[in-house]
């Protein structure tokens, strides 16, 4: 329950610089042998998506910064890394680069964030909507799609690139097989370019030889096609090595598994010493900058090596138009890291120490546990986390997180229980009971005295406040361990405002109304003051409840605006806290006769408590009860008692929730001695939280399998779902039903 800083996930200046300078087509040098004829062929082939698949060094990437330097379109341009292996973060710099080459999509970017369950939900239609209203043709170019690994991140490019418009394309580089692409084969929507397409030609390699300054005869670059088998990587250290020799000896070919070996002989030691082991020792970074190399090599001289390095064309790949980043060519960077290891062997994690102290020192938590996470420096990468897990969640970067956790591991969490209390929290917030209970045993088993860098005071609050969420134990428990929680937090601290939600909730269940709004308003006061939204929804909801109970619905409608804006604001529609505010909100506008709005908020309130779980009882219970009483006052009473049916489940776990028990015994009564109040136009039962879950997946072309495998759960359960939905939606068909959600506002932005 930190604060939700939506779209402000605060990249450092040099994180910015980073993402900035992957969305810029990088130039071309002087000298590549052009595609133009290839390029344009694709271009004007009319069909929406490109896939140009090869092996390291066939000189992908160059043809992708030809094919934005000759286009006319608007270009949309991205280099891949491997921390876009997350769909959330894969759909922000996506939209990133989409809000730079299109007009109109300043607010594109904002409307990626949020937890894993808008992903495919709201996140990639959203994208894909934009996209599909593009009011100029344009090209988006995806240079490395190889180092998306990730299932989750292909559903979602499916759903994005789905929407192409015509007149537009999307062009993607890969040296795997990209998965989007045997489904738009079989529709004859795809141009596709291999290795054998790229492979150079004799008239080809004379060209790169003439680039370099080599001179050659045509009897000589054919044999030099023939034994390289047209490998551009290896016609260009062919034109190295006749710098020093004849080109005729070589004999380095695309499948050659002594690579190495002639990198070595004919680019790697012909330099410097002193060049050398720059080369070794930098090769442990992904972008290399002078600032930085000093500070891992411990030297001051790293400006002009780089800059003599990119003068002899040494495999250093510029980033920037300043010159300022680069990155070694792939096959380059792979040799120099297998150098490092056999001729300063246990020196690689001494040098990625010493980055992740640069990078934490620059304002780059997240770039700092990257680099500390392939170390022995556990304790230091379990604290880092630590501090930003949170930070990171409300961001919306969850796969990013849950890769930070298993590569840590469940022993080292465990070893450091403020962390285990924060995955707790993680897995609160994306409605996984289990994980979160595991991680609640854990925290309340262990025993820990050390610093906090949480923003807690220490661990023994931060412990109470989790326990006090999770409420294992009745109210009167919850109302102890939010106040020693209280006691702990000073007013300063950015988790107060969580512990007086938490008493106030424990002081309603106990039926101290005024207790209960005392701390609510002071939560939140506070939660104004630190911007913690999570918070500023569940108070203000609250209490516009207990006005509306109360019949004071002018004071009620105040209370109602500040959950529905802080909602709005931070774009939190699939966080569990807006079910509550939705189903205020609901009710708010059933009182002012507002119909459309109440069906709006209605469906936004059961699409939210997908995550709002029994780990968080209080939330879960409240919330449903009050969606429960808005669709029992519209007359949909299966809705109603579909809730009701809910609402036990959580109850059956958590049996002592105080008050809220004593409210669910009261609706249930009514809805059962009124069982003709539902109308001609009742909606029938809802959709449950597992199909919610399963409905964005309806978007994608995955087969009923792997949608199960997705979800882990039985090609059955999954048939069945897929069926209940049809049925609930009154459709017959996927298409059909992706349509009726999108028009009920359960899919889409």
């Amino acid at each position: 329950m930190r604060p939700a800083t939506g779209t402000e996930t605060a990249y450092a200046e040099l994180d910015r610089r980073l993402l900035e300078v992957r969305l810029v087509p990088p130039r071309l040098r002087a000298g590549t042998v052009s595609r133009a004829t290839m390029i344009d062929a694709a271009r004007t082939s009319g069909r929406r998506v490109v896939g140009i698949t090869a092996p390291a060094g066939y000189g992908k990437s160059t043809l992708l910064a030809e094919w934005a330097a000759r286009d006319e379109r608007a270009v949309a341009w991205v280099s891949l890394d491997r921390l876009d292996d997350d769909p959330q973060h894969l759909l922000v710099v996506l939209a990133s680069a989409v809000a730079r080459a299109l007009p109109g999509q300043a607010d594109l970017v904002a409307g990626m964030t949020g937890p894993g369950t808008s992903v495919l939900g709201r996140a990639a239609p959203r994208l894909a909507s934009a996209l599909r209203a593009a009011a100029t043709p344009f090209v988006l170019l995806l240079d490395d799609l190889h180092v998306l690994r990730s299932p989750a991140c292909h559903d979602a490019l499916g759903v994005v690139f789905a929407d192409i418009p015509a007149g537009s394309q999307l062009v993607a580089a890969s040296r795997s097989a990209q998965p989007h692409l045997p489904r738009l084969r079989a529709a004859g929507d795809t141009v596709e370019i291999g290795a054998a397409d790229l492979a150079l030609d004799v008239a080809g390699t004379e060209r790169l030889f003439e680039a370099a300054r080599v001179p050659v005869t045509h009897d000589v670059a054919a044999a030099v096609t023939e034994r390289t088998e047209g490998w551009p990587a290896g016609v260009y250290l062919a034109s190295l090595v006749a710098r020093h020799g004849d080109p005729r000896d070589v004999t380095v070919t695309g499948g050659d598994p002594y690579v190495a070996d002639y990198l070595k002989r004919e680019a790697f030691e012909r330099v410097p010493a002193t060049v050398q082991r720059f080369l070794r020792r930098t090769s442990v970074l992904e972008v290399l900058s002078a600032p930085l190399c000093d500070a891992v090599l411990g030297v001051r001289t790293s400006q002009r090596l780089l800059r003599q390095l990119e003068a002899a064309n040494l495999f250093l790949v510029p980033l920037d138009r300043r010159r300022e980043l680069f990155r070694y060519h792939a096959l380059f960077r792979d040799f120099l890291l297998g150098e490092l290891a056999v001729a300063e062997p246990g020196l690689a994690e001494t040098l990625r120490v010493r980055a992740a102290d640069w990078f934490e020192s620059q304002g780059s938590p997240e770039q700092a546990v990257e680099h500390l996470l392939p170390t022995t420096e556990r304790d230091r990468c379990v604290r880092l986390v630590t501090r930003i897990v949170m930070t990171n969640f409300q961001g919306g970067r969850i796969a990013t997180i849950h890769r930070w956790l298993r590569a840590l591991g469940d022993e080292a969490i465990s070893r450091h229980p403020p962390l285990a209390v924060l995955a707790g929290y993680v897995a609160v917030y994306e409605g996984h009971p289990l994980e979160a209970e595991r991680w609640g045993a854990v925290a309340d088993a262990a025993s820990y005295d050390g610093e906090t860098v949480d923003g807690t005071t220490s661990f023994d609050s931060a412990r109470a406040m989790f326990r006090a969420l999770r409420c294992p134990h009745g109210p009167g428990p919850m109302l102890e361990d939010a106040r020693r929680a209280l006691a702990a937090e000073p007013a300063w601290s950015l988790w107060r405002d969580t512990a007086l939600t938490l008493a106030g909730i424990a002081l309603l269940l106990e039926g101290d109304v005024a207790g209960a709004t005392s701390h609510l308003e002071d939560a939140i006061e506070t939660a104004l003051a630190v911007g913690s939204a999570d918070t500023l929804v569940i108070s203000a909801g609250v209490l516009g409840q207990l006005e509306m109970d109360s019949g004071r619905w002018q004071d009620a409608a105040g209370h109602v605006q500040v959950a529905l804006d802080t909602v709005r604001t931070h774009r939190m529609d699939d966080y569990p806290t807006a079910a509550l505010g939705f189903a205020v909100g609901a009710r708010l506008a059933l009182r002012r006769g507002d119909l459309a709005g109440v069906r709006d908020l209605l469906t936004r309130g059961m699409a939210a408590r997908v995550s709002c779980s029994r780990v968080f009882p209080t939330l879960a219970v409240r919330a449903r009860l009050q969606l429960a009483r808005v669709c029992w006052s519209t007359g949909d009473v299966a809705s109603a008692r579909h809730l009701l049916r809910e609402v036990d489940d959580v109850l059956a776990h958590r049996p002592a929730l105080g008050t809220l028990v004593d409210e669910a015994v009261r609706l249930r009564a009514a809805v059962s001695a009124d069982p003709q109040r539902g109308t001609p136009g009742s909606t029938g039962a809802p959709l449950t939280p597992a199909e919610l879950r399963l409905l964005p997946y309806l978007q994608t072309h995955l087969t009923i399998r792997e949608i199960a495998e997705r979800l882990f759960v039985t090609r059955n359960t999954v048939s069945s779902q897929v069926g209940s939905i049809y049925r609930k939606l009154g459709v017959s068909s996927r298409g059909g039903a992706v349509a009726r959600a999108t028009e009920m506002g359960l899919l889409g932005s």
